[in-house]
């Protein structure tokens, strides 16, 4: 019930215009964000750096209404870049194709992301392709394979709870990818995703294994991205036992959440990335994230009072 009140929340532009306004909203947010400037996301960076983690960093907002829009943010991203390399930070970007001019354009967001992309390589750095509702899957999956075929440094985000997902695993392994595993947050109907959290986490194990044995045979480079600890047990001891090494896949956390995983996966020596968000359009984001566990909601109220 909570969940989907959230996910509710996370798509109401009255809520959306409203609440960002009233400073508690603000305060609650800082606990997973450190800020909506790119610096404080480089300085949280730079301080995770000093705990030894590594980072991702994502500038908040989809669904853009322009073009023109949708080339700022491609500047911003490719500057972002720059500031990432002279700061020699272990920072990855992760970017939204809504946020790029999808609904625009298709073949816009492509050379968007291509450019990003093409930037960061010359700067030894790398891009994740988010996901976003199904209503974009296929189309997010096409541009990646384009962009996969003419660079290396890019990967893409796959959702557990949808039905397609195991099946979009074994499309994208001719191309040795680079596959993020996450649960996903979006509200779904069930006729395209699993609705139990037990259906979700039991696929999310399974895509896992096709992940993990596709590190020897396939070239897949996976990264697991959930606060669930049982899962996250549940991976490492797979990995165990089929004898891959630690430095074979990643596990990725967002900020704020969940932080004794974070260092306890770091401690066993496993590659941990923490995903770092920042920017104005935080609301939906936010409302997700607090859908994902509904338990983060009566943190954050202890928190605040």
């Amino acid at each position: 019930m909570m969940r989907s009140v959230l996910l509710w929340a996370s798509r109401n532009q009255r809520l959306r215009d409203a609440l960002p306004r009233y400073r508690f909203v603000r305060k609650a947010v800082k606990r997973f964000m450190p800020g909506e400037q790119s610096v404080d996301a480089l300085q949280a960076a730079e301080d995770l750096r000093t705990k030894g983690f590594s980072t991702v960093v994502t500038c908040l907002g989809e669904n853009i209404l322009t073009l023109a829009e949708a080339g700022h943010v491609t500047t911003h991203y490719c500057d972002l870049l720059d500031q990432i390399a002279a700061r020699r930070l272990d920072t990855h970007l992760s970017v939204k194709l809504t946020q790029l001019g999808h609904d625009l354009d298709v073949e816009m967001s492509y050379q968007h992301v291509k450019t990003i992309t093409e930037h960061a390589a010359k700067l030894g750095s790398f891009v994740w392709i988010d996901m976003e509702n199904t209503v974009y899957t296929e189309s997010t999956l096409r541009v990646f394979e384009r962009v996969r075929t003419e660079y290396h440094n890019v990967g893409v985000c796959l959702q557990a709870y949808l039905y397609r997902t195991a099946g979009d695993i074994r499309r994208l392994l001719p191309l040795r990818p680079a596959i993020r595993l996450v649960k996903g947050a979006y509200a779904e109907p069930p006729d395209v995703a699993f609705q139990r959290k037990r259906e979700v986490d039991d696929n999310c194990v399974e895509c896992a294994l096709h992940l993990l044995n596709g590190i020897a045979h396939d070239g897949v480079w996976p990264v697991f991205g959930t606060h669930d600890r049982r899962l996250l047990v549940r991976i490492q001891q797979e990995a165990r036992m089929r004898g891959v090494p630690n430095e074979a896949f990643e596990f990725h956390l967002l900020y704020g959440i969940r932080q004794d995983e974070q260092a306890r996966l770091l401690q066993a020596d496993h590659r941990v990335r923490v995903l770092i968000s920042y920017g104005s359009s935080w609301f939906p984001w936010y409302m997700r994230r607090l859908a994902e566990r509904p338990a983060n909601v009566f943190f954050v109220l202890r928190n605040l009072i």
